[in-house]
């Protein structure tokens, strides 16, 4: 005797005893009459036991047949749950997605991505690594990560990139810097600068350095801490200041944790860009996962765009800021 009768003898069973009639039972089961009595005959074979009395037309369930129908209900029941729990996974995407994205883009743009990813695929595996562009282009080349948003690189061999976004740099004090939040501002006018950089092997160090030799500016001292919300944290609560992108800051413009202001003329910015794996096409769920991830760190970079038209020369006045 099979240890589970199928689903659908326990349907049929169910509707015989609620309906205490063959031919309603058939009707309720879309199922004709005989094929009704053949499955419950055929259950009562297999459970070597008479689960209904047959007397002058009447279906009578016996002792045994209300003992098994206190089970199939129960039975019933876990399956009807078994298939709602599925449902929300009808017509998901399914795999795994291993991203790789600096701080940059973690402490603002991946919580609202990855809200809305996993809640339409819920199906999909994702894991999200966090670190510096060194290492995230090593892992990507490595074929560890299907994907990382980086700063623009060199042209590197097992490795295909593209332009994801670009972002402005913004000077950032405590909350109690004497400049106004918001404001554009030179950094040849804001004095002697005790300037929080990353580490010599962080591109956006570099890019920094490059800056600041190129409009003759000098920094009275420089403090290299190659740990972002460290960074913010010590910026927060000393004299000194940092660097840090427009779209890592988003959250700060309403909700100010520490001064911030975009730096000008000329326009500082950063050029983030898609890197992955060469010898391999991104899967559905991975480009779905990056589409969701774009669309939030554009929409994280719309208060900047009036500085980023100035950067490119076109006929765009930096719009009031809220805040």
């Amino acid at each position: 005797m099979p240890m589970f009768e199928s689903l659908r003898s326990i349907q049929v069973f169910v509707a015989t005893y609620e309906e205490r009639s063959f031919t309603a039972a058939a009707k309720r089961e879309h199922a004709t009459q005989s094929g009704v009595s053949q499955h419950v005959r055929k259950l009562e074979e297999r459970l070597g036991a008479k689960l209904f009395s047959r007397d002058r037309g009447r279906v009578v369930p016996t002792p045994a047949g209300d003992a098994y129908y206190v089970r199939s209900v129960e039975l019933l029941r876990l399956a009807s749950a078994a298939n709602s729990a599925v449902s929300r996974f009808r017509g998901s995407l399914t795999g795994e997605i291993v991203a790789g994205l600096m701080p940059t883009m973690t402490r603002s743009a991946l919580a609202p991505a990855l809200a809305r990813f996993t809640d339409e695929q819920p199906n999909v595996v994702i894991r999200v690594v966090e670190a510096y562009s060194a290492v995230l282009t090593q892992q990507v080349r490595a074929g560890e990560l299907d994907f990382a948003v980086v700063p623009a690189i060199p042209n590197t061999p097992g490795i295909r990139s593209r332009h994801f976004l670009r972002t402005i740099e913004l000077l950032v004090s405590r909350r109690e810097s004497r400049l106004r939040h918001l404001d554009p501002v030179r950094l040849k006018n804001v004095g002697s600068l005790r300037l929080v950089v990353p580490g010599p092997q962080n591109t956006r160090r570099r890019s920094i350095e490059t800056y600041l030799a190129a409009n003759g500016l000098q920094c009275e001292r420089v403090l290299e801490l190659d740990a972002m919300l460290g960074t913010l944290d010590f910026v927060s609560r000393s004299d000194w200041v940092t660097i840090l992108p427009g779209i890592m800051m988003a959250a700060d413009i309403e909700r100010p944790s520490v001064t911030i202001n975009p730096i000008v003329d000329p326009v500082f910015t950063l050029d983030l860009v898609l890197i992955e794996p060469s010898r391999r096409a991104m899967s559905p769920a991975a480009r779905s996962f990056l589409e969701m991830l774009q669309v939030e760190s554009e929409r994280l970079e719309e208060p900047w765009a009036p500085y980023l038209a100035r950067k490119e020369g076109r006929r765009q006045m930096p719009a009031a800021l809220p805040g």
